[in-house]
């Protein structure tokens, strides 16, 4: 069992050749790291009396704590769930012509936000806009990061301090804690709940509209269903 005072020094860990090796490929700070853990793991050991001091030891397990640290946290997975489209493991696969399409738009230059008809800055989202607008007959589109932004823009821009009327079977909470209620304040939209918990008709919608009305929102449950004796609006 060695002593404390065994343990090298940060200093003149850092000048040993294979750790001058390790920071030549993962850079100084992340070797620092990793040899001011392994140095306090290895001096709570010797505090309670196991472990001892041999350089070799302790730079390879500086070399196995930079190593876990520069790997992904991204891996490839088998997806035997049974979920072809499963949620935890990236969703719909893309076909190659997207892959290709991706790899193309971020390994050259591309006129991402400039008019090249125009000669001046364009707009990003002129590239999707139109096809999805097409496959939704919406008027307009925008891109964004997920459906909880997607909400909150629309009922920000159409509903601030107005009310917008959901059915109460439809006030759930998906993945990452996203609730309709939470995220329809957060808008400044007003919440009207209609009809109950498993049955909303038509005349529940209609009997919550005034002037203040400035939407209905239709809610797809997602994971979440109600079964038996129920009624919902299409």
């Amino acid at each position: 069992m060695s002593s404390l005072r065994a343990i090298p020094s940060l200093d003149r860990l850092l000048r040993e050749p294979r750790m001058l090796a390790l920071v030549e490929r993962f850079g100084r700070p992340h070797v620092t790291q990793a040899a001011r853990a392994e140095l306090a793991a290895l001096r709570s050991a010797l505090a309670r009396g196991h472990g001892h001091v041999e350089m070799p030891a302790v730079i390879d397990a500086c070399a196995r704590r930079v190593e876990r640290a520069s790997q992904a946290s991204l891996r490839p997975v088998f997806n035997l769930t049974g979920t072809v489209l499963h949620t935890n493991l990236g969703r719909a696969l893309l076909p190659r012509a997207a892959v290709d399409a991706v790899v193309q738009a971020m390994t050259r230059p591309v006129n991402l936000e400039f008019d090249l008809e125009g000669g001046e800055r364009g707009e990003r989202d002129r590239h999707v806009e139109p096809l999805l607008a097409e496959l939704t007959g919406a008027e307009a589109a925008l891109v964004v990061n997920n459906n909880a932004a997607a909400v909150y823009l629309v009922l920000n821009t159409l509903a601030p301090r107005k009310e917008v009327a959901v059915s109460r079977g439809e006030l759930v909470e998906i993945g990452g804690s996203f609730r309709i209620p939470d995220i329809m304040a957060r808008a400044g939209a007003r919440l009207v709940e209609v009809g109950t918990t498993n049955r909303t008709h038509l005349r529940d919608y209609e009997a919550a509209i005034t002037p203040r009305t400035a939407a209905l929102m239709k809610v797809h449950a997602s994971n979440y269903s109600i079964e038996g004796f129920t009624a919902a609006v299409e």
